[in-house]
């Protein structure tokens, strides 16, 4: 994922997730532009790294500190490839009743109106290929007493994320956000030592039963300005260990003795391949993620109801891929499977649920339960069956993936079980994220949008759908490719993605944020669907 030669500027660049992302992008080969307050310490920093990395002292709350920042930018560097607003004013836990206009104010300024003068001036200095992440919090998605200015803040910045995406998609400037959960930080102890924070008690609500590194938030956000992540602008990943998908009462993990180890540190990596089950793995979206896992060394397991089909992919891979026939509506067939395979390898790593069919487009009042129950048998019911079987073939470390769809969040009138199965689907992954948390399973779900297979190239052959309509629809004006979704999911099967648990990634080329009428893209549409083949 290295990307030597780009100008990445980080703001709150001095200490915790900052400093965290200062030190990843610096080792990749990046020129850091380490931003943060005076007396922050981040000049030295800068020197410490050596030339050409530059530390400058900033104020993201005022426009004129900004503007002055960007002037010694551009008076050195060319263009910016990649701006991260990390820069942000804590939670001051005071009372509603307790907390002044100023204060509230102030929260705003360096978290939301900061960051938004900052991206202004980074686009303008952006060519075609920039990206933009804002470090967003699960403040803005989840609420919480004595938060206001800072929860306030953060759910406007997802806000900003989402509507930039949609107005710099047509230059080709991705705009993303993640959210992280309770990270180890500097703020963080500072909150306990006050008697603010119950570390022990925030353990225990975390699925994972631990905070995050600074480095998970960071590694997070890698990819993200990554062009591993090139269809993907307007989401937000959560990065809270399923902290937001926990909805009842008690505890999510049982009480953990001291600090857990692989919240001060990051585990070694493991060497060995990994054992990938892939469900609808021998074409479309589906084959291109066996491709991804199998590229990388890991033995792949491709299973697909068209046996022949699965032979054909894995005989055209490197390695041992075993092809196996499987109708995933047959429950004895899947459990079949997952004991050959546990059998064989002795257990399985990763799940990749991509099996799945569409509605008949017919209207509601003309589609039978037959048709709906189909529907739900392949995407709902099958992949659950799926889940329950690799579940007791997972060690700790294991993960289960998703492949979900916008038409959970942004439902198509004439899909109605296909929506409602995906629905089911997106669930699926965060209770189980809840539950699996404790053992060492992470869940997460990989929402496509309109991506580019040889099935949507008929549909469009055959007049089904628009597919100049559906592009002039998408912000960044194309659809997507099957290698987009499958880069997604290989990097939320990795240890990079070590504290998303229950999320759901859009890779949509913005089409969940845009909320407008009319068009999201004017660009010609011949041109941009040339270009995405």
């Amino acid at each position: 994922m290295k990307q030597a030669g780009r100008i990445v500027v980080i703001t709150g660049a001095a200490g915790g997730i900052g400093r965290a992302l200062v030190d990843i992008h610096a080792r990749d080969g990046d020129t850091v532009v380490a931003v943060d307050l005076p007396g922050s310490g981040v000049v030295e920093l800068a020197r410490r790294l050596g030339h050409p990395h530059l530390g400058i002292e900033c104020d993201v709350s005022r426009e004129e500190d900004i503007l002055a920042l960007y002037g010694r930018i551009e008076a050195q560097f060319a263009r910016i490839g990649v701006l991260i607003n990390n820069a942000g004013m804590g939670p001051t836990m005071a009372a509603t009743a307790d907390t002044g206009v100023d204060a509230f104010r102030l929260g705003l300024a360096v978290n939301l109106i900061g960051p938004f003068v900052m991206a202004r001036e980074a686009a303008r200095r952006m060519r075609p290929g920039g990206a933009i992440v804002n470090v967003a919090s699960m403040s803005g998605l989840v609420a919480n007493p004595k938060r206001n200015a800072y929860a306030a803040s953060k759910a406007g910045l997802i806000s900003l994320t989402k509507s930039l995406a949609c107005e710099w998609a047509s230059r080709d400037i991705r705009v993303t956000a993640v959210a992280p959960g309770y990270v180890r930080t500097p703020m963080l102890a500072k909150l306990e030592r006050v008697g603010k924070m119950d570390l022990a008690a925030v353990r225990r609500r975390v699925p994972m039963g631990r905070l995050a590194r600074p480095d998970e938030i960071a590694l997070a956000v890698r990819f993200l300005t990554s062009p591993q992540a090139r269809y993907i602008t307007g989401s937000v990943l959560a990065v809270d260990g399923g902290w937001v998908q926990f909805n009842q009462p008690g505890d999510a993990h049982p009480p953990v003795d001291g600090t857990p180890l692989a919240e001060l540190c990051r585990p070694a990596e493991r060497t060995d391949a990994r054992i990938v089950l892939v469900t609808g793995g021998a074409n479309g979206i589906g084959a291109a993620v066996v491709r991804r896992f199998a590229a990388n060394g890991d033995t792949v397991v491709i299973a697909n109801k068209d046996g022949a089909a699965a032979a054909e992919l894995a005989a055209a891979l490197d390695g041992e891929n075993p092809a196996k026939s499987v109708d995933v509506t047959v429950e004895s067939e899947v459990v079949a499977l997952f004991e050959e395979v546990r059998g064989r390898f002795g257990r399985i790593d990763v799940l990749v649920n991509g099996a799945a069919v569409t509605d008949t487009s017919l209207s509601g009042t003309q589609q039978i339960p037959q048709q709906i129950e189909h529907v739900l048998d392949v995407n709902l019911i099958g992949a659950f069956t799926c889940m329950r079987e690799a579940i007791k073939a997972m060690c700790p470390g294991g993960v289960i993936l998703n492949l979900g769809s916008i038409n959970s969040f942004l439902p198509v009138a004439s899909h109605h079980a296909y929506g409602a199965s995906k629905a089911g689907l997106d669930i699926l992954t965060r209770c189980m994220a809840a539950e699996l948390g404790p053992v060492g399973i992470r869940t997460a779900t990989v929402a496509p949008g309109y991506i580019r297979t040889a099935g949507v190239a008929q549909l469009a052959k055959v007049g089904r759908i628009d597919a100049r309509a559906i592009r002039r629809r998408i912000p960044m004006g194309r659809m997507g490719k099957p290698q987009d979704v499958a880069d997604a999911a290989f990097f939320l099967a990795s240890s990079d993605a070590s504290y998303v648990n229950g999320s759901i990634l859009y890779v949509d080329g913005g089409w969940t944020s845009f909320g407008d009428a009319g068009n999201a893209s004017e660009l010609d549409s011949e041109y941009l669907a040339e270009a995405a083949r």
